[in-house]
């Protein structure tokens, strides 16, 4: 070693140079030798991919069930089959059945993340994707399942604002996992039960736990912890995470649990959201009627019809297929079950946007706006009505007063009921509330603090500018930090300390505001709010 270190000193600078380059290049090849890039799972071997960051190994396309085609069409996953050899994970499986994105210019999320109408679909679905910053198995990293919204009717793995490479960064395993949609994934019939009284419906619901056990058995080949799995989503995602939390044969299958805009209480019940809460026996005749538009009177000739034939014609059908209360997985309205502690008892960081889902007053006049409040309030409506400032007699004024966020409202009610019955159980709370630029002046629409949560901000078409990639970079970090211990409190990636964020509690009820920077805001709900959240719990 003394003999080579003199050469080099004789060396040109040129040659010096060269061999530095090399001995980079080399040193690089030799720490990549112990990536992850193959690992042995319960079905076969896998070989990823370095991600953009070659720290990071990527495995897309994994299967984890039988592909849901043939007899396997509206029913529970099936294990998935062994394969010969290596299979190489390097692509997205093709997307769930569901409307081609991108088509539709007047949709908001064809020109966000939908873009593309050419991408893969099929009804062999049943995929999942990792990412891994693991460098050995016996790291027992944290890991986080994700699960896409899209109102149970759209969505997919391969959508760009949640790329799970950002995340793995920050020394977590991430995954994404597909599931069925619309009708090939929540549809019922007489013929399902019959067959299959366990598994009557909610096959999408079954898709997603088949996921997460499927992690549970095989993510300690990619250097995760089993025994410290974090499941989290958005809009459905988030519903979705609320039927996996309240699923009582769930219990020790995830440790923690991320709600993003997923739970909903509507003040004015007249604005409810149509399709949710449907029981079997109602399901199921929305079933026998499909059945009927199919022409075909039978599970078994239904099974036969081609698969995309049967989406085109679900589509012409245009109705609604989402969760049922089966009484099998789905035990309930998940909201209430929440509030009742029959749920898994993990900490939920939850929180919603500024801008999404009001619940408003569906009144015409002064007087039905006074009868509404008669009858939905009694004895307090005359409390109610000066708290919307009825006597101004400015109607426009008095809905705006009495309009209130549905996923605010529900998140002040869940934490009001965790500290009255006992529970105090971790929550915490967000809202999302930064300038969003862009020509269409869009604000802080549904599901835009995915491009935050995902640090994802460089695969969007906005503006976007330093103060928006610093408030990203915090946000990725308190989600991780969450997903690592049920605390999003620590350390900046700049090595200071992030805003100290608190839990929310019936006594603190406060929360996370994500505008220009990330700041724990100390501020109490307003009146109406805290007369609305009375009033819940002394009608329920």
């Amino acid at each position: 070693m003394e003999y080579k270190v003199k050469t080099y000193l004789l060396l040109p600078m040129s040659n010096m140079v060269r061999i530095n380059l090399l001995h980079t290049k080399y040193k690089y090849r030799e720490e990549s030798l112990f990536m992850l890039r193959k690992v042995q799972v319960e079905n076969g071997l896998l070989q990823g991919l370095p991600a953009a960051d070659p720290r990071i190994t990527v495995f897309k396309g994994v299967p984890f069930a039988a592909p849901p085609v043939g007899d396997n069409r509206w029913r529970a996953p099936q294990p998935a089959p062994n394969w010969e050899g290596t299979l190489k994970a390097f692509e997205f499986a093709p997307i769930s059945m569901q409307a081609t994105p991108g088509l539709n210019k007047e949709d908001f999320y064809a020109r966000e993340w939908h873009v593309d109408p050419d991408i893969p679909m099929d009804e062999d679905n049943l995929y999942l994707n990792v990412w891994t910053p693991a460098t050995s198995q016996d790291e027992k990293l944290p890991v986080y399942v994700w699960i896409f919204g899209g109102g149970f009717q759209y969505g997919y793995t391969a959508e760009m604002e949640f790329d799970g490479e950002r995340i793995a960064r920050r020394g977590v395993v991430v995954v994404t996992v597909n599931y069925r949609l619309g009708i090939f994934g929540f549809l019922s019939h007489p013929d399902i039960t019959a067959e299959a009284p366990n598994a009557p419906t909610n096959f999408g619901l079954l898709d997603q736990k088949a996921g997460i056990e499927w992690v549970k058995r095989n993510i300690a080949a990619f250097g995760g912890d089993p025994d410290n799995i974090t499941i989290g989503g958005q809009s459905a995602g988030g519903g979705s995470v609320m039927h996996q939390l309240t699923a009582p044969q769930n219990e020790g299958l995830f440790n923690k649990a991320v709600v993003l805009s997923g739970v909903f209480a509507s003040v004015y019940q007249n604005r409810g959201i149509p399709g949710f809460g449907k029981n079997l026996s109602q399901a199921e005749q929305d079933g026998v009627k499909f059945f009927d538009f199919l022409g075909v009177s039978s599970l078994e000739e239904a099974r036969k019809l081609d698969g995309e034939y049967v989406r085109l014609k679900a589509l012409e059908y245009k109705a609604f297929w989402g969760p049922v209360v089966d009484e099998q997985f789905v035990m309930g309205n998940t909201f209430k079950l929440f509030l009742e502690n029959k749920r898994l008892m993990v900490p939920v960081l939850l929180g919603h946007t500024s801008s999404e889902f009001y619940s408003v007053p569906d009144v015409s006049s002064l007087d039905e706006f006074k009868d509404m409040a008669e009858q939905m309030f009694g004895p307090d409506a005359d409390e109610f009505l000066r708290l919307t400032n009825y006597d101004s007699a400015d109607l426009d004024q008095i809905i705006k007063n009495a309009s209130v966020r549905t996923i605010e409202y529900a998140i002040r009610i869940a934490g009001q009921a965790n500290s009255d019955t006992g529970a105090n159980t971790p929550l915490y709370y967000y809202n999302f509330d930064p300038e969003i630029p862009g020509w269409d002046n869009a604000g802080t629409f549904h599901s835009a603090d995915l491009w935050f949560f995902f640090e994802t901000l460089a695969k969007c078409w906005r503006p976007f500018v330093g103060k928006h990639y610093d408030l990203a970079r915090q946000m990725c970090n308190y989600l991780a930090n969450f997903i690592r211990s049920g605390d999003p409190n620590g350390k900046d990636s700049t090595g200071e300390d992030m805003p100290q964020w608190d839990r929310y509690t019936a006594e603190a009820p406060y929360g996370m505001v994500f505008g220009d920077k990330a700041e724990f805001v100390k501020e109490e709900p307003n009146d109406l709010m805290k007369f609305l959240v009375k009033h819940y719990f002394k009608n329920n």
